[in-house]
């Protein structure tokens, strides 16, 4: 997919379609052939507006182990080229009925990471005016902290649920105050994040100290741990979750190495004991009926992978993520308010 800087609107945009414009036909062309959009979706500029942009932010200055996040929003797209139009494990056919689009990527600085930072809200700020909600892929989750500030000047402070191995609310590294691992720190110190209603899933590993935990507590999260979920069960993680985002608008954030690496070893710093890639698109299923307003999925390092098992198991997060923003009233509960 020949990428562009998402940011700037085509000097005239198109009338939008009558109805949504879905995947290019693969019985025409085969799936394996062809520019990569996500899931072989049309591009933005081809239908001028959608319900829902796919974007990537091909960027990883902000990593603390191993690099190449950079590359994963091209190695996911490329790894959607299977999806079909149809989800039976949610009934819905989510391109059918929203308009989804290939917005390509959002151009961020590699040099200059408050630049960066800057470069990827003004574009995701940019993309709302053409779309109701975003569908990023990353990229390292440092930018998780400029799409949070973009979702909350939408609809005020949301309730994150943010799947990851690791809290991603240290404070500094090496003195820098935004990184991969303090996003959600920040975003909480600034006023994004609900406090009363955000939550982290399938964390598990070792931390620094047993303080990371009261300081996380204090930024407004509640752990669903990996260790929960292998003592209590999914569905028990389910209510768990549903009972925290209860009625507000949800933001979801998932870092691919939430999954075990024996499901997503293309990443930056794996972690084992994660969830499998059944468990984590169950719970994304059960979350249709939540005002979801923005998502991403971040931290695909393809350098690492094999035989595209992240990438593929990231597009599929991706497109139950989508699915689950195109239930029945979904759209209209998440719209904000003008």
């Amino acid at each position: 997919m020949d990428t562009h800087d998402a940011s700037t609107p085509p000097p005239q945009t198109p009338a939008r379609p009558a109805a949504p414009v879905g995947p290019r036909d693969s019985s025409r062309t085969p799936r394996f052939a062809g520019a990569a959009s996500f899931a072989l979706l049309p591009l933005l500029d081809a239908v001028g507006t959608a319900d829902i942009a796919v974007a990537g932010v091909p960027f990883d200055s902000g990593v603390s182990y191993r690099p190449g996040a950079r590359f994963g929003p091209a190695h996911v797209r490329e790894s959607s080229r299977l999806l079909r139009p149809y989800n039976p494990a949610q009934d819905i056919a989510p391109f059918a009925v929203q308009q989804v689009a290939d917005a390509g990527d959002i151009v961020a600085n590699p040099f200059d990471l408050d630049e960066a930072m800057e470069q990827v809200y003004q574009g995701a700020k940019d993309l709302l005016t053409r779309a109701g909600r975003l569908a990023v892929i990353g990229g390292d989750h440092t930018i998780a902290y400029p799409l949070l500030r973009a979702a909350a000047e939408e609809h005020g402070p949301v309730a994150v649920l943010h799947a990851d191995a690791h809290l991603d609310t240290w404070d500094t590294y090496f003195g820098a105050p935004l990184t991969h691992g303090t996003p959600f720190r920040r975003a909480s110190e600034d006023g994004f994040i609900d406090l009363s209603a955000s939550a982290h899933l399938g964390i598990r590993g070792p931390l620094y100290g047993k303080a990371d935990l009261a300081d996380d507590a204090r930024l407004g999260f509640q752990i669903t741990t990996s260790e929960f979920i292998e003592e209590h069960g999914v569905a028990a993680a389910i209510d768990r979750l549903k009972q925290r985002l209860a009625g507000k608008p949800v933001y979801i954030s998932i870092d691919i190495d939430v999954l075990d690496p024996a499901h997503a070893p293309g990443t930056g710093t794996p972690e084992a004991g994660g969830l499998t890639s059944r468990e984590l698109l169950r719970i994304i299923r059960a979350l249709s009926d939540q005002q979801i307003v923005g998502v991403d999925v971040v931290e695909v390092a393809p350098a690492y992978d094999h035989a595209q098992l992240t990438g593929i198991a990231a597009a599929h997060v991706l497109y139950e993520l989508i699915s689950a923003m195109g239930a029945e009233g979904s759209a209209e509960k998440a719209r904000p308010a003008r």
